[in-house]
């Protein structure tokens, strides 16, 4: 079985300062993000990872997209480690979370120039880019705003063209839709849908049910740091809705 993204064993911890164990209320000083997390995504599908607030979905992805390293285990984004070889990870993939936001200073025009110029792009591939996903989202009457002067929904849509600039065969998107309005959020699903129909492999983490359920092939779902399920998406729920299903494991794994 060939795997765009292949991950082995990642594990991750993080020490907790005073002030966090105060506000968690535990004496803990270390919290274990992800523990020991294996899977792999196919080329060319969609691949949603499951989880409550805190399980460690965005831990697993910043550690792919080579924000963070892991403290044990690797992965392999098409060919390439993201221990061994972070910066070649970086030049495969597109990455989107709503943590990561675009300086408020520069206009939208100007930090997509910016990136794909990150990329090696040259002037022509960078324009001809630039006027297809400008179109798609909306941004030419907004391209030279100001980032810090827009709305939440066209910042999401502004930080989804940067990610998006030079046409990356991987994707990986923390929350896509969070917080977007549902005009917004539609454009953004839609978007999705064409990424797939054109081959790329997609991976995205969501506690959005019913997205899951219209985007996905396959689904992990992560517990507190573990990876607990995973199959298709039609096996794992078995002719329930994918809530049901989520709740049941969640329930068993909490019982345990």
């Amino acid at each position: 079985m060939e795997y765009a993204i292949e991950v082995k064993g990642l594990d991750k911890s993080f020490k907790l300062s005073a002030k966090q164990q105060k506000a968690e209320k535990t004496k803990r000083k270390t919290v274990h993000a992800v523990d020991n997390i294996s899977f792999g995504v196919k080329k060319g599908e969609i691949y949603g990872l499951l989880g409550s607030n805190g399980a460690g979905k965005t831990t697993t992805l910043r550690m792919l997209a080579t924000l963070i390293k892991p403290d044990a285990g690797d992965a392999v984004i098409d060919g390439a480690s993201i221990v061994k070889s972070p910066a070649d990870v970086r030049g495969k993939i597109g990455f989107l979370t709503s943590e990561l936001k675009l300086e408020d200073f520069f206009s939208v025009d100007y930090m997509f120039n910016f990136f794909a110029k990150l990329h090696g792009m040259t002037e022509e591939q960078t324009n001809e880019r630039k006027a297809k996903l400008f179109e798609s989202f909306g941004i030419n009457d907004f391209a030279h705003v100001k980032v810090g002067n827009l709305s939440t929904g066209m910042k999401q849509k502004a930080s989804l063209v940067v990610a998006l600039a030079h046409d990356p065969d991987i994707i990986i998107f923390d929350e896509p839709t969070n917080g977007l309005d549902v005009i917004t959020a539609k454009v953004v699903t839609d978007f999705l849908f064409k990424l797939k129909e054109s081959g790329k492999t997609i991976i995205l983490s969501t506690h959005i049910f019913s997205l899951a359920e219209k985007l996905c092939d396959r689904i992990g779902i992560i517990i507190d740091g573990k990876m607990t399920a995973e199959d298709t998406l039609e096996a794992f729920c078995g002719g329930k809705s994918l809530e049901e299903r989520f709740f049941e494991v969640y329930e068993a794994e909490a019982a345990r």
